[in-house]
């Protein structure tokens, strides 16, 4: 989907593929088909965005077959799709039964990670459509905080800084503009923004920045107008943003809402979960820790990193923290120039949801993912943006 910004610039919104993981290239052709063009149908639109989640044999398939690359080109205009973005977070095993820590790995210290992007950014720029000169990737904030010495924090600079490099090399050569966006996560080395601002400084190119998740920010308890400020005020170029919503829990030492929050403990995903106390950030890695005892202190909201769908709150006493993104979107977008003109919804936990929650069909997903895009779509011209055919 695409707007028209009052400055004249064209803004795109997509929905993220990671809700539907697939390994293989017959796995996407298979997304296009069955996920992706019927939500297009759904919302009545001749053209929808996507933001591509290529896992690495997926990737590997298509940057050594040039031919493959051109028949997934074809797909996407046959079907009506069009990508200017990846998610180049997961290397691989998105869809697996038990993904948590693993899709930390491998990080930006270790090789692997390095060829994957590089395939990725290859591959987009064969995508991009005609009339579209920039594209955006967003990947892993270094790397898991666990772990991470001097020795792996240079190996990860020089790799991105090799990346940076190929980007400049792949711009002279197809005439596409690509750009890099570390993703904050809580957990990771680079868990807020403000994590960000010491190591994109240091590499200090344009071609490597930030993708600013709003589930991650609200779940750090991060002010979005602050937050986006210090990336401007420092020269961090704003890759892309990730429109999503984080669980919150007003009031976490209540048992009937350490109850509700019991039901989104599940075996998939990690759930990272924050509070506010006079000290600082305090924090868990899962939610099921969060609720064991008094491993976080209970005084304060809670936060979980659960991407819960936009156009749906939590049933109370629960909510979502969608008053974050829209905070964000405002600083995002509202203003007399847009910070960035790539925006993914990313709710990639549909069939992580309490049971009750979930869609029991594929046209129930269709229906829920077409309804976030209308969300998404109604802040948008809510702002002043004017949505093109």
């Amino acid at each position: 989907m695409r707007f028209r910004h009052p400055d004249g610039s064209t803004v795109h919104l997509a929905y993220c593929t990671n809700v539907h993981p697939a390994e293989t290239l017959d796995g996407v052709l298979a997304q296009l088909r069955d996920h992706c063009e019927p939500v297009r149908r759904r919302l009545g639109r001749d053209r929808l965005g996507i933001g591509l989640w290529l896992a690495r044999d997926a990737a590997h398939a298509l940057v050594t077959d040039p031919s493959a690359l051109r028949g997934l080109r074809a797909e996407l205009e046959r079907r009506g799709l069009e990508v200017v973005t990846l998610n180049g977070f997961p290397y691989e095993g998105f869809g697996a039964e038990e993904v948590k820590y693993r899709v930390y790995q491998p990080d930006w210290a270790d090789p692997r990670r390095l060829a994957h992007t590089t395939d990725l950014a290859r591959v987009l720029a064969q995508l991009l459509p005609d009339d579209v000169t920039e594209g955006s990737i967003s990947t892993l904030p270094l790397a898991w905080r666990t772990a991470y010495d001097q020795e792996r924090a240079t190996a990860a600079h020089t790799a991105l800084t090799t990346l940076a490099e190929r980007l400049d090399a792949l711009h002279e050569l197809t005439g596409r503009s690509l750009r890099i966006g570390l993703e904050p996560e809580p957990g990771c080395t680079v868990e807020t923004t403000r994590d960000a601002l010491a190591p994109l400084t240091a590499i200090g190119h344009d071609r490597i920045g930030i993708c600013v998740d709003t589930c991650h920010l609200a779940t750090s308890f991060e002010d979005p107008h602050t937050a986006l400020d210090a990336l401007t005020q420092a020269r961090v170029p704003l890759v892309k943003s990730q429109l999503s919503a984080a669980l919150h829990a007003e009031h976490p030492h209540l048992p009937e809402v350490r109850t509700a929050l019991a039901a989104f403990d599940e075996p998939r995903f990690l759930h990272q979960t924050r509070t506010r106390t006079a000290a600082g950030l305090r924090g868990t890695d899962d939610l099921g820790e969060a609720l064991a005892g008094d491993a976080l202190p209970d005084a304060s909201p809670w936060r979980a990193h659960f991407h819960v769908p936009l156009h749906a709150a939590p049933a109370a006493p629960l909510s979502s923290t969608l008053p974050v993104l829209r905070a964000a979107l405002t600083r995002l977008v509202g203003g007399p120039h847009p910070l960035t003109r790539h925006l993914e919804v990313e709710t990639y936990t549909w069939q992580a949801l309490p049971p009750e929650l979930r869609p029991r069909a594929r046209a129930q997903l269709t229906d829920g993912i077409a309804a976030e895009l209308t969300l998404a779509r109604d802040l948008l011209t809510d702002l002043g943006l004017k949505e093109l055919p």
